[in-house]
C-alpha cells in the first residue's frame, strides 16, 4: 500500500511542477520555471526534513509528501537534501564528490543518451 502514497504525491508534484513550467514560461534565455521548481522544491523538503523530525510524521505522510510530491516536483530536491546530510554528518569530501559526480556524470548521460536518439 505504501506505493500508493508515493504514486499520489508524485503526480500532485509532477502537476505543481508543470504548473510552475506555465507561470514562468522558458522565454528570456533562462529556465526561470526549473530554477523556481528547484528552489521551492529544496525550500519545502527542507522544511519537512525538520518539521517530520519535530513533530514524527508518519511513515505514511513523509511517502505522500516528501519521496511522492518532492520527488515529483523535482529530484533536485532529493540531491541537496542528501548532499546537506552528508555535510551535516562530517562528511564533506563525500558531499563534494557526491556533488561533482552527479554534475559530470548525469551531462554525459544527457549527451550521450542524446546521441543515441540521433542515430537510433
Amino acid at each position: 500500500m505504501t506505493w500508493l502514497y508515493v504514486f499520489i504525491g508524485g503526480g500532485a508534484g509532477s502537476m505543481a511542477r508543470y504548473g510552475v513550467s506555465r507561470l514562468f514560461p522558458y522565454t528570456d534565455g533562462f529556465p526561470w520555471a526549473t530554477f523556481i521548481a528547484n528552489l521551492m522544491a529544496c525550500l519545502l523538503l527542507g522544511y519537512m526534513l525538520s518539521s517530520s523530525a519535530e513533530k514524527e510524521w508518519s511513515a505514511d505522510l513523509k511517502l505522500l509528501m516528501m519521496t511522492g510530491f518532492c520527488g515529483g516536483f523535482s529530484t533536485f530536491s532529493t540531491f541537496s537534501a542528501e548532499t546537506f546530510k552528508l555535510i551535516e554528518a562530517g562528511g564533506i569530501g563525500m558531499a563534494l564528490v557526491y556533488v561533482l559526480s552527479s554534475i559530470i556524470v548525469c551531462l554525459i548521460g544527457v549527451f550521450i543518451g542524446f546521441q543515441l536518439g540521433k542515430y537510433v
